[in-house]
């Protein structure tokens, strides 16, 4: 695969989507990633304690196959709902993330989706809780970009976005645009989004032709989802980039 300016991703420690569109954000450290789990793990161990002696309480008179039951739901809430849910809800930020300053990506770069979120926490089960973390390390330890195995099921990366971020480029303003760009609604539109589409105008000329389509359509649909109204007919894809940006 090539690459804008040449070289391979990784010796630029950069993130790279599958059409060769370099993200300004970087694969996070093991250090970094595990400090976060171990917060993430915290939280998760306290809600089974507090989620047992809830089973105990709301249990307590009921057969043994109800109590069973209770408790099962209160862990399979505890290790699953709760990642889920809080990744899905803040875009790929767990509160053990959010402390250090991480998000977890498709390796595309778009926002983690709740069937990636869903698919991370049900591999955690195995490959965290029931042998102890030992295949998550192992798989951490081996691959380049710390991926486990959850990751590579649900096609995720974990980065690290970076605290303090070089001056951003401006773009102009599409003059037919501009009465539309006035009106346009953008409290929706993510960080990530936003990257995606600064880093594909200031590379545009890099791309060749057929990138430069399937990447513009991709991240303008993306961008749309996410932006009302709806550009003016007849729009392209780099321009309605540039009137969000600017």
């Amino acid at each position: 695969m090539a690459y804008p300016g040449g070289g391979h991703p990784h010796d630029q420690s950069s993130l790279v989507t599958g059409d060769a569109v370099v993200l300004d954000l970087r694969p996070a450290g093991f250090a970094t990633r595990m400090a976060a789990f171990l917060i993430d793990f915290a939280v998760q161990f306290l809600g089974l304690v507090a989620g047992t002696l809830l089973a105990t309480l709301v249990a307590s008179g009921l057969d043994p196959a109800a109590t069973a039951a209770v408790s099962l739901s209160l862990t399979v809430l505890a290790l699953v709902g709760y990642p889920t849910a809080i990744e899905s809800l803040t875009r790929g930020r767990s509160l053990g993330k959010m402390a250090l300053g991480l998000r977890v990506l498709g390796t595309d770069g778009s926002p983690e989706r709740f069937r990636q979120a869903l698919g991370r926490a049900l591999t955690a089960v195995v490959e965290i809780w029931l042998v102890s973390g030992v295949i998550a390390l192992i798989t951490s330890l081996i691959d380049r970009d710390g991926r486990r195995v959850g990751d590579f099921v649900a096609g995720t990366l974990v980065v690290q976005e970076r605290a303090a971020r070089r001056t951003e480029e401006s773009f102009p303003m599409p003059p037919h645009l501009a009465e539309w760009a006035r009106g346009a609604e953008l409290s929706q539109l993510s960080a990530e989004t936003a990257g995606m589409a600064r880093q594909y105008l200031l590379r545009f000329n890099e791309l060749a032709e057929e990138s430069r389509y399937r990447m513009g359509t991709r991240i303008a649909d993306l961008t749309a989802s996410a932006v009302s109204p709806p550009p003016p007919p007849g729009t392209t894809p780099p321009e309605y980039l540039a009137a969000v940006l600017a």
